[in-house]
């Protein structure tokens, strides 16, 4: 088994700053993702730890060894791209033998170790096949076996189901959560920008945004207690509500006014000194529901209904002018458009941010 140790790590392009000092610690057979917008550096941080991408400070070590000057042919790593980049003369049992013999193995070895594969992933009765005549996702899998061939200490995925369509990715990622079963004990770090993918097989989840993290914990952990205003927008789907409100009062629990006058109590603590100051009230779309009594959140004409089975998307003309709230109501419910409808939410469910964009902790 093997961890990781990133200290300080930065990246610069010139003048142009990238990373801005990434401090992280990967424990041995952890599968940790890293999740953020286009752009915020994520894919830039694994080719560092893959050794593709020179480290312009900081420290990365590798199974306790500093390895900044240490090529990626040994560094022990194994990475899965994007683009499945197999070889379209080889067949798959080649295609996955390939770097084995570059390496000077065994025939023994490599016919054990690519059979192994094959069989983890299901493509032994495709060895014999050339890449083109295998599905997006079987040639994934081949990428994927390839990978595990080498007995890596670690493995990368660099966004690896992004060219596969809606079915073959639930289906590929099925294959991802088995393997991380079946190699528990080794270090998996993915990439991707899909918070279904993050929240489903991740450990742990690396939420990076502009060159720093913003954000690391288990991914229930990051969506019912964001640290800031960020994190609380990029995870979940739809996206948590968000409206400007002010505190008007203090204590065990806070009360605030939204802009159309009502006022809201959440279950958070602030101080004295918070009351009359600008913040930010946040609810999830799923943690709406349809008030049934006088006891309710907002009010609001519903302008959009999405019916999509298995749940019902309503978006409201709320507190806030010209920034409809969704509400993501399990099933099918009889809703129109244009009714006039009141809205509750548990205030456990609530969430508020102080000016700066930071959370109010509970």
């Amino acid at each position: 088994m093997t961890g990781l140790v990133l200290k300080d790590i930065r990246k610069a392009y010139g003048q142009v700053k990238v990373l801005h000092g990434i401090d992280l610690e990967i424990k041995e057979g952890e599968f940790v993702v890293f999740v953020g917008p286009s752009g915020c550096g994520k894919s830039t941080l694994l080719r560092m730890i893959a050794g593709l991408e020179d480290i312009t400070g900081g420290e990365l070590y590798i199974d306790g060894q500093l390895v900044n000057d240490v090529p990626p042919s040994k560094r022990g790593i194994a990475m899965v791209f994007q683009s499945y980049a197999l070889y379209p003369h080889m067949t798959v049992y080649d295609n996955m033998a390939f770097g084995m013999r570059i390496a000077g193995e065994s025939k023994e070895e490599i016919d054990r170790r690519v059979r192994s594969a094959a069989n983890i992933l299901q493509l032994g009765p495709y060895l014999d096949r050339l890449p083109k005549a295998l599905s997006g996702g079987q040639r994934q899998r081949v990428a994927i076996g390839r990978a595990i061939c080498r007995n890596p200490k670690v493995f990368l995925f660099d966004e690896p189901l992004s060219n596969l369509d809606a079915a073959l990715r639930v289906a590929t990622r099925i294959e991802i959560a088995k393997l991380n079963e079946q190699m528990a004990d080794t270090t998996m770090i993915y990439v991707t920008h899909d918070q279904v993918e993050a929240m489903t097989l991740a450990d742990r989840i690396v939420v990076l945004s502009a060159g720093k993290i913003e954000q690391v914990g288990p991914p229930l952990e990051l969506y019912e207690r964001p640290a800031n205003l960020f994190v609380a927008r990029f995870i979940g789907s739809p996206a948590m509500n968000i409206m400007p409100v002010s505190v008007i009062g203090t204590d065990q629990e806070t009360r605030i006014k939204l802009k159309d006058g009502s006022e809201v109590t959440i279950d958070v603590t602030t101080e004295a000194s918070e009351q009359g100051k600008s913040a930010s009230f946040g609810v999830r779309p799923e943690d709406l529901a349809i008030a049934t009594g006088e006891d309710f959140l907002f009010e609001g004409n519903v302008e959009i209904v999405e019916a999509l089975g298995e749940v019902t998307l309503l978006y409201v003309n709320g507190p806030v002018e010209d920034e409809p709230v969704v509400v993501k109501l399990p099933g099918i419910v009889d809703v129109k458009k244009g009714q006039t409808l009141r809205f509750s939410a548990d205030k456990t469910k609530l969430h508020l941010f102080d000016a700066a964009g930071q959370t109010y902790r509970r």
